[in-house]
């Protein structure tokens, strides 16, 4: 078989069969070379949509839940309906205390507040914090750190600052780290830069110690949410059934009462999302795949015109001792060989397409799509496909050019 496949005659008689009829042949190939592209570039867009996702919640512990306090919409146990719900640190320790599956519970509180440096001022949300903020939904320190657990055992009065506020008190260049700024008539000190994800609350975002909050703002022991993160190998939707259950019992809310507690389940839409990207993905093969298929369909319908065309030739070998095998063998290789080629210059026109996407729509912090790629064993995969399809194709007009007798084909006009 190595000895055909390196036989100048064989690669002449497939050259000759493919000039004989130019257009035809490239029509031939279209339909491969637009399939592996179709396969290459809708997988790439894919991966890239899937990276420009990822990268947006990198710093976010994804199997979360966000859960505050609203109005009840039902009587229960002396209260009346549209009672006022306020959440409690205790609430938070009696959660992470009695529902399985949670990793890490963290009180949060948001307020505006007017700050002011100098000459320039705003008003922005002014959100008090623990240091396991920083580890549940990351944050990317410019210049500085974030708060730390003595900033909250001494109530310092110390701020982190994200990037737009930077720019908006302070000139360019200018070294923020350890300068005074005013927020609602007090001093605080900045400790740190952040920058803001394109997923992660409002850009103009400043965090101050949680205690120092309660402090300034009276607050005492009522929080404003909680930020609840399940292990990865629970489910973050019955944890968040069972932590609403837990408040309910707490603040003497009817357990039927849907209204009492908001929530937003991050690792409910992250999963909605995976599993969008996913079917995406399985879509993508499917057309590809289909359309690969159609396209060397189309090649063996071509190449059974070819050797009804070729009848004659074919009688000619026959009678001059060519085996049934080598006449098949001979339509199976160019059967191939078109194949390849088709899907040689879909991969290579794929990777233009993906360098261009990549270049229009990969750039910058809020781009669409990252990275849009394959790997190279979806590229060898795909050959390999192409491969046994066109053997596969090639047989039926192999099967055809042997089917007819040498004594026949002679007298074919």
């Amino acid at each position: 078989m190595m000895k055909f496949l390196f036989d100048r005659d064989t690669w002449q008689e497939v050259w000759d069969s493919m000039t004989k009829n130019k257009v035809r042949t490239v029509i031939t190939m279209v339909g491969v070379w637009w399939g592996i592209l179709l396969l290459i570039g809708l997988l790439g867009a894919a991966r890239g949509m899937e990276n420009s996702f990822n990268r947006s919640f990198s710093n976010f512990a994804t199997n979360s839940v966000f859960i505050w306090g609203q109005s009840t919409s039902m009587p229960f146990k002396g209260f009346q309906e549209g009672k006022r719900v306020v959440l409690k640190l205790s609430d938070a320790k009696r959660i992470e205390e009695n529902v399985e599956g949670i990793e890490f519970v963290v009180p949060r509180n948001q307020s505006q507040g007017f700050v002011v440096r100098g000459m320039l001022s705003g008003t922005y949300n002014i959100a008090g914090d623990y240091p396991l903020l920083d580890v549940v939904q990351k944050k990317k320190m410019k210049k500085g750190r974030f708060i730390n657990q003595n900033d909250i055992d001494r109530k310092r009065k110390v701020v982190a600052i994200s990037e737009d506020i930077y720019k908006q008190l302070f000139e360019k260049d200018e070294e923020p780290i350890g300068e005074l700024i005013r927020i609602n008539n007090m001093n605080f000190q900045v400790i740190g830069i952040f920058e803001v994800s394109n997923f992660g609350g409002p850009q103009s975002e400043m965090h101050i110690p949680f205690t120092t909050f309660q402090q300034i703002y009276n607050q005492g022991d009522k929080i404003g949410w909680m930020m609840i993160t399940g292990k990865p190998e629970y489910d973050i939707k019955q944890i968040e059934e069972d932590a609403k259950l837990i408040l309910k019992n707490l603040n003497k809310i009817h357990p039927q009462d849907k209204r009492a507690f908001g929530s937003f389940n991050l690792g409910e839409m992250f999963g909605r999302v995976t599993g969008f990207l996913v079917g995406m993905q399985f879509l993508t093969w499917f057309v590809g795949i289909a359309t690969l298929i159609a396209g060397v369909f189309a090649i063996g319908a071509i190449l059974l015109i070819t050797v009804k065309e070729r009848t004659k030739e074919i009688g000619v070998r026959r009678a001059l001792g060519a085996t049934p095998f080598e006449i098949k063998r001979q339509i199976v290789v160019e059967a191939v060989f078109l194949t390849l080629i088709a899907g040689l210059f879909g991969i290579i026109t794929g990777g233009w397409i993906l360098i261009a996407l990549d270049n229009a729509f990969g750039q910058g912090d809020d781009a669409q799509i990252v990275n849009a790629s394959v790997s190279i064993a979806i590229v060898f995969l795909a050959l390999i496909i192409l491969v046994i399809l066109g053997t596969l194709i090639g047989l039926i007009p192999a099967f055809k050019a042997t089917s007819v007798k040498p004594i026949d084909a002679l007298r074919d006009e």
